[in-house]
């Protein structure tokens, strides 16, 4: 049996930002992810690219920001059961939970942070007959590493802002980038159509519009596709095909444990803690929501503070914690390291 202080389910960048906030309260956590990293969807599925929105980071890849959340902390030293998903969970009489993964993997905790993002993610996947036997030998759905594409054709299939994006990075990487899809609109950013309009005048990229992939082919490893246009067929080569139709986001067995869902969220008191209808069960960033719900993970940094301050109200109820900024009282962790508060300099006026 694992012992914690605050059990997290989910590791990304809401939930490593937890161990944190937590480790400043001097409480020990321990994370659980179905992914054989932390990081989340930042490390699984787009770890090269770029995030904008992070405070004092005009930007910064999602692959270095994981690796930023990591050394952050380190100090604390938080414990990681990784490629286990959460599976049950089950009240103690003395108030304490107990989680076991689908490995039968035991956790024991007084209080549990569901950080698990939008939950598991499945691809959206074409209806494409025979598709399934070209996977990771040439059909990818989602993009980790752009380099595999270097010099290679590429056959990118969607309308969205995933699609749009990675057009548009992959013709520095890419020997070609052909871009199909159903409509003549797209629905991802106006910048993000505007850029692809440019470099398709300029001869980078090649919309093929409004047009559906139908089929894939090859030996072994993809070689082409067919692609059908106003009721003709005709075939492309190419060395990948990325059909970037979305993810489908699913909670999982978490869903069973009991907790008020509302269109595949988990509903939380945001007045106060970001605490569920079970007590000293929490939910915190995109898993959760609630009126005015943005999911940023900005936000999930924000919600992951106050549900800390909480957690450590149930766990010692008789004692009064005063809040001492980083300024002021540096971070201590509990490997023993400390970064000390500049000291006050004191000095006369004459």
């Amino acid at each position: 049996m694992i012992k914690t202080d605050i059990l997290i389910i989910g590791a990304g960048p809401t939930g490593l930002f937890t161990v944190f906030e937590a480790g400043l309260l001097k409480l020990k956590c321990h994370l659980i992810d179905a992914l054989p990293q932390p990081g989340g969807q930042c490390a699984e599925i787009y770890p090269k690219k770029p995030i904008y929105d992070i405070p004092a980071f005009p930007e910064v890849l999602a692959g270095d920001l994981v690796t930023n959340l990591m050394k952050q902390i380190e100090p604390f030293q938080p414990g990681f059961t990784l490629g286990e998903r959460a599976e049950t969970i089950e009240k103690l009489e003395d108030g304490t939970f107990v989680v076991t993964t689908h490995k039968g993997t035991k956790h024991n905790a007084p209080i549990v942070a569901i950080a698990g993002g939008l939950g598991s993610f499945e691809p959206r996947k074409p209806p494409i007959e025979g598709i399934e036997s070209f996977e990771e030998n040439g059909v990818e759905y989602f993009i980790k590493d752009p380099e595999i594409y270097r010099d290679k054709t590429v056959i990118i299939a969607g309308g969205g802002d995933s699609a749009l994006d990675w057009s548009i990075f992959l013709t520095d990487v890419a020997k070609s980038v052909t871009l199909v899809h159903r409509r003549n609109e797209f629905r991802g950013a106006l910048d993000s159509v505007e850029k692809v309009q440019e470099l398709k005048n300029k001869g980078k990229i090649e919309v093929i519009t409004p047009a559906e992939v139908i089929g894939v082919h090859g030996n072994g490893k993809i070689d082409r596709v067919s692609i059908e246009r106003d009721g003709e067929i005709f075939q492309k080569q190419c060395d990948h095909f990325v059909p970037l139709f979305g993810l489908a986001p699913k909670l999982g067995p978490i869903a069973e444990w009991g907790l008020e869902i509302e269109k595949n969220a988990i509903k939380v008191d945001n007045a106060l803690d970001y605490q569920t209808n079970i007590p000293g069960i929490y939910a915190i960033g995109d898993v959760n929501t609630y009126p005015g719900k943005l999911k940023l993970i900005l936000c999930g940094f924000h919600e992951a503070t106050l549900m800390c301050q909480s957690a450590y109200q149930r766990i010692f109820p008789d004692r009064k914690y005063v809040m001492k900024y980083t300024t002021v009282g540096g971070v201590e962790g509990f490997d023993g390291t400390k970064k000390e508060a500049p000291k006050a300099v004191v000095k006369s006026i004459n």
